[in-house]
């Protein structure tokens, strides 16, 4: 069993030169083998900032860079919030007009779309309440782990206000347009049971065991093909954009990419050596 951990993720600090965070930073990444562990940890709710989501674009493309990292995992430190979303004393200084937009939501756009996109599978291990821009982090990762005594929302409408960084339709893509409006309509929290059967998380574990489950996850997905992955990654995400002729086309591409691989070829020979003794 894998040892429970609690908010301080494991794993030497990635060099300075590939994402520009230093071990004080507001938002680390350190390793853990091959896998790179993203830590918010910005006291005393792990507010998101746009230096923060800057640094998150950055680690995201370094991730994408590295061949040595097969897989990623979010989470916080300071165990009461994963995030409760934008720093608002920050978005309270960009209200006139065209402020918000160009200092703030562009920039963050830009660096949850960069995790999003990463080709290399992506986990947010949620290990304290989620809400507001903490929940558009988590909805740019493919897998999402809640611990059983968080909440979950998107607040912002009490504020007169909307997830403006990729919330909206990245929640409605995950759990349906209904699902969506209520939880941003309304912008009352939901507990992690519920997010469960709506389909906005994956799985529901103890509390303290997020980032325990998170490892096994990301240790499962180093065990299977990184190309595979990337392109399955990328047709699944096109489904929600495309209609199904262009679906149609964008799959047949990459399939022809996944077919011609060399993990491809080499599986399946193991595969049929493996019949093949199994048969004799």
């Amino acid at each position: 069993m894998v040892t429970a951990q609690p908010q301080r993720a494991p794993g030497a600090a990635i060099p300075p030169r590939h994402i520009g965070a230093g071990s004080n930073s507001p938002i680390r990444c350190t390793r853990a083998g091959r896998i790179a562990v993203v830590t918010l940890d910005n006291p005393p709710v792990n507010a998101i900032t746009v230096d923060i989501a800057r640094t998150l674009g950055a680690i995201a493309a370094s991730v994408a860079s590295d061949p040595d990292i097969g897989a990623l995992i979010i989470t916080a430190a300071g165990g009461r919030m994963f995030s409760a979303g934008s720093d608002i004393v920050e978005f309270s200084t960009m209200l006139g007009p065209g402020q918000a937009v160009e200092r703030k939501l562009r920039p963050q756009m830009r660096a949850f779309s960069a995790l999003h996109d990463l080709n290399k599978p992506t986990i947010a291990a949620l290990n304290g309440h989620c809400l507001g821009g903490g929940l558009e982090i988590a909805v740019c990762c493919d897998l999402i782990v809640a611990e059983e005594q968080i909440l979950i929302g998107s607040p912002e409408i009490k504020l007169g206000l909307f997830p403006s960084s990729g919330g909206t339709f990245r929640v409605a893509r995950r759990i349906g347009p209904g699902r969506a409006k209520q939880l941003q309509l309304l912008g009352e929290p939901i507990s992690a049971r519920t997010a469960a059967e709506w389909g906005l998380v994956n799985e529901v574990v103890p509390a303290g065991r997020s980032f325990d489950r998170a490892m096994v996850l990301a240790q499962q997905f180093l065990a299977l093909s990184p190309l595979a992955i990337g392109l399955c990654k990328f047709v699944i995400d096109a489904s929600c954009d495309s209609d199904d002729t262009a679906m149609t086309e964008i799959s047949l591409r990459a399939s022809e990419q996944a077919f011609t691989s060399a993990a491809c070829a080499s599986a399946v020979e193991a595969f049929l050596s493996s019949r093949a003794r199994r048969d004799a």
